[in-house]
């Protein structure tokens, strides 16, 4: 059970990440309004969210170290909802970054 509230916290990370690039790409009337309106409260309440799944996580019995691992997916899964919503290309340099970002983490914590 922890190990899925775990991915259910990365995929929430996820859709947090794109809803605040979703904000960061509108123009608004003013410098307020680019952080006070409903896609970066609504990213930031989901990313809060996000943190409190992990926290229930660890209490039920997944290592945080092991939360560290899992969440490293979002390295991956970032990039892939930002080519599929925004069309961004995933380039060969993110790709060469995200492989040794997911290794790094994986040694680290070996």
């Amino acid at each position: 059970m922890g190990y899925v509230l775990v991915l259910i916290s990365s995929l929430l990370g996820v859709a947090s990440q794109m809803m605040l690039k979703h904000s960061a790409r509108k123009n608004y009337p003013s410098w307020w309004r680019e952080y006070i309106n409903l896609w970066v409260i609504g990213g930031y309440g989901i990313m809060v969210l996000s943190l409190l799944i992990n926290l229930w996580a660890i209490h039920i019995g997944v290592l945080a170290q092991e939360v560290s691992i899992i969440e490293c997916i979002n390295y991956l899964l970032i990039p892939l909802a930002a080519w599929w919503v925004f069309k961004e290309p995933i380039t060969r340099r993110k790709m060469v970054a995200i492989g040794i970002i997911i290794v790094g983490v994986i040694v680290f914590f070996l």
